[in-house]
């Protein structure tokens, strides 16, 4: 039997229920994740930049972004939902861009309406590019794509930079160039997310970061509206930075990490958490 391909089962699930996706910085995190209980999974860029070391300002490349994907997919059997930036160029850059995340074996993408050096979507400053010029990108993406369940979602920044009804305008031409799923970044108040999920009638993915411009509404409230996907792109990996940050200061005040032994996941729940024992008897196997 065949199964599905990940744009598909993420399709079959975002028809029977609305998706709380947690974004996952490494292929571990995916794991515990898929072992938790969520159903699908998101690459953030705004994570995978400041992980390297980087502001996210485009500074990643393409490659970069497709193997980071690439790791999440062969780490779990969730959906991996990947931020793919501008699409790194022109529409034909968006062609190779969708080859290689489909070819990763990623199941979505969202593309977003900024200029380059494009900011985060919750800081000011930001720039977009013609809304039919992202029309253009979505087609070129719609046109390339080998399987037609892969998911393709527009991103608009347009809520902070030209207004909200702008934002729906550019909505509303992104689903006509093809988009499947509308991303609205930064709107600004609860009643603005029920305002949008009125005003477009399609597939919606809301954010919820923290310390942005976006309220953090309830998963279930952001559901009621019609929010089909809702993502948390750095809850965990701002909490792994606190952690970490917390752990080397007591390492370094205390010259020991003893006091620190009940806070960790211990070897047996790491060695768990990877499979470590499946390793093993497979290798013993080999030898018989």
């Amino acid at each position: 039997m065949i199964r599905p391909s990940a744009g598909k089962r993420l399709r079959q699930l975002l028809a029977d229920h609305p998706l709380m996706v947690p974004g996952v910085f490494n292929p571990l995190v995916a794991k515990i994740a898929e072992r938790i209980g969520f159903e699908a999974v998101y690459l953030s860029g705004g994570a995978l930049s400041a992980g390297s070391g980087v502001p996210d300002i485009g500074l990643l490349t393409l490659t970069e972004f497709v193997a980071a994907a690439r790791d999440l997919v062969q780490a779990t059997t969730l959906p991996v939902i990947s931020d793919a930036d501008t699409g790194f160029g022109s529409t034909v850059n968006v062609e190779r861009t969708v080859r290689l995340f489909e070819d990763a074996g990623v199941a979505a993408i969202h593309l977003e309406d900024q200029q380059l050096p494009k900011r985060c979507g919750h800081l000011s400053g930001k720039s977009l590019v013609p809304a039919e010029e992202m029309a253009a990108k979505i087609r070129a993406a719609v046109a390339v794509r080998s399987d037609p369940d892969f998911v393709l979602i527009a991103r608009t920044d347009a809520r902070g930079v030209t207004g909200f009804e702008d934002a729906v305008r550019r909505a509303r031409l992104y689903l006509d160039a093809g988009a499947d799923v509308i991303f609205v970044e930064a709107l600004e108040s609860e009643a603005e997310f029920a305002q949008f999920a009125q005003e477009i009638s399609a597939p919606l993915m809301a954010n919820m970061t923290e310390f942005g411009k976006s309220p953090l509404i309830d998963f279930a409230k952001l559901a009621a509206m019609g929010y089909r996907l809702v993502i948390y792109p750095l809850t965990a990996f701002r909490i792994a930075l606190a952690a970490a940050r917390t752990a080397l200061q007591t390492l370094h005040s205390q010259g020991h990490q003893r006091s620190l032994i009940g806070q960790m996941m211990t070897r047996q729940e790491l060695y768990d958490l990877l499979g470590y024992s499946d390793y093993e008897e497979r290798d013993r196997r080999y030898f018989q």
